[in-house]
């Protein structure tokens, strides 16, 4: 929090600023971005980035050297970040990017920054807006009429809307980190209700930029899934432009899974996937990612001949040791299901129970932990599930956490998770269920993950009715936070009968 490793340089000097260009748009508001365009070139590509952020809100240079935003601080960074001082949150740096043959348009959505009128995120009205823009930029002298987008977290969300409208003069989009469906991938994912970063989220946007409705106020008043979160949701089948998208292992609270399913459902024929599970920002703007990030706009944009891969897959054998990088061509990569049973002795078996068997926990208190050891190297890389039966001693509305876990020479091994989290488990995932008193099947899809386990290594599943790791904001994972179960004794149930089990996937070494 003191030192966080982030080093600001002032812009590269062969780039010039244009401050609050306006665009207009169809109903007459006016948005307003800062363009950055290389002294002395022709029409080139641009790069659109657009969010509710505030394209002003940059590192200032004080005395003591630069002021950074205090997201820096307040999230743990994973590795040395180098950006530009006209490098706004979560954008890319237009240092980097102008001298590479590109002009970089940031742009404050309606409502936000020094954009006018009044905005509305994640919305059809949004894409509209963003249509415009993309329109309006490909018509500049200094453009060549080749558009692209780039940005994470709200940078990618912002992407899927518009190019599901189509805009002629869209080549390409990045969508580095951003989920697709705010209902199921934030606010409720399970039906859980998330309490934690989501009202950070809504209140920080409520008060710095001008939007209705408001989104925490929503949240708070539909707690199942119904049209109006419908409308929030992007057709990505209607997606068809060339995608680079960012799946990170590391951010399962928020974007991980909708980074996925934007790569199974959209209909782009020219579509990439590029994951890790490392820091976001610290990804984002390393060299590697930025070289695949150049070498796909390039393609698309710049008429370069780059062959780039279907899936890039990091595999990690712990939070900071990579013991592959492969390409794939498709994400899961081929494999198998291997299905591992709960039986009562707290143990996964590979053979079906021959007898029945229970195990309680209190769901506020305790977690039901199931061990497997492997007994050779494995690879379990997809989206895991668990399948269980559940019952509770009084009918009430149950949440559920599940998770897997890790361990080598009884240790646990942590690795990278959401809001700089370092010590979260292989995977996670939860679901909201009306308990009754007599067992009922529930499933529980877990997120993407790609983890190596040495023979020797165990597995470990957990089961409770809330969130599995702590949210202290010192080692816990602040500031996700989950609704917990009501205090009420759970009981899994296992054997004929009640086939209750844990499905890996689990892959070929390449």
């Amino acid at each position: 929090m003191l030192r966080p490793p982030v080093v600001v340089t002032p812009m590269d000097r062969r780039v010039r600023k244009q401050q609050d260009v306006e665009i207009p748009m169809r109903d007459g508001t006016i948005l307003r971005a800062n363009v950055y365009l290389q002294a002395g070139a022709g029409p080139v590509p641009a790069i659109l980035c657009a969010h509710p952020y505030g394209k002003d809100v940059l590192p200032r240079r004080t005395r003591r050297g630069y002021r950074i935003k205090p997201q820096f601080r307040a999230l743990r960074q994973t590795g040395q970040l180098y950006i530009s001082d006209e490098t706004s949150w979560e954008a890319p740096d237009p240092s980097w990017w102008v001298p590479h043959g590109f002009a970089l348009v940031n742009l404050d959505v309606r409502g936000s920054g020094r954009s006018d009128g009044v905005g509305s995120l994640m919305s059809d009205a949004e894409a509209q807006d963003l249509h415009d823009a993309i329109e309006w930029i490909a018509r500049q002298e200094w453009c060549d009429g080749g558009v692209a987008m780039l940005g994470v977290s709200y940078l990618a969300i912002s992407q899927y809307k518009v190019a599901a409208t189509r805009p002629p003069h869209l080549r390409a989009i990045v969508p580095w980190e951003g989920f697709t469906n705010a209902y199921r991938d934030l606010f409720y994912p399970g039906g859980v209700r998330e309490v934690g970063f989501s009202r950070l989220w809504t209140t920080l946007v409520r008060r710095s930029a001008r939007m209705v409705p408001d989104l925490g106020a929503e949240a708070a008043a539909r707690p199942d899934e119904d049209a109006w979160w419908d409308a929030l949701v992007p057709d990505l089948e209607r997606i068809e432009v060339p995608m680079l998208v960012c799946g990170s292992f590391s951010d399962a609270n928020l974007h991980t899974r909708g980074s996925f399913r934007a790569f199974r459902e959209v209909s782009s024929s020219v579509r990439h996937l590029y994951t890790h599970r490392g820091g976001k920002w610290a990804t984002f703007y390393s060299d590697e990612a930025k070289a695949a990030q150049l070498a796909f706009l390039q393609t698309h944009l710049q008429d370069a001949a780059h062959a780039l891969p279907r899936v890039r897959l990091e595999v990690r054998e712990r939070r900071d040791e990579v013991v592959a990088v492969r390409h794939e061509d498709r994400w899961p990569p081929h494999g198998e299901t291997r299905a591992l049973h709960l039986s009562g002795n707290g143990t996964l078996d590979a053979a079906v129970p021959g007898d029945a068997s229970r195990v309680t926990f209190r769901a506020r208190r305790e977690a039901a932990v199931f061990s497997w050891i492997f007994d050779e190297d494995t690879e379990v890389t997809g989206e895991a599930r668990v399948r269980l039966w559940i019952s509770a001693a009084d009918d009430t509305p149950l949440s559920l956490f599940a998770g897997l876990s890790k361990w080598t020479a009884g240790r646990f091994v942590s690795f990278e998770g959401s809001y700089g989290f370092g010590r979260d488990y292989v995977a996670t995932g939860s679901r909201r269920i009306l308990a009754t008193r007599e067992p009922q099947p529930v499933e529980i899809g877990l997120a993407p993950s790609a983890t190596l386990f040495r023979a020797g290594d165990e597995l470990r599943l957990h089961v409770g009715g809330r969130q599995l790791s702590p949210r202290n904001p010192l080692w816990g994972s602040f500031p996700a936070l989950y609704r917990s179960s009501p205090r009420v004794t759970c009981t899994m149930h296992a054997g004929p009968g009640h086939p209750s089990a844990l499905e890996l996937p689990i892959t070929s070494r390449g």
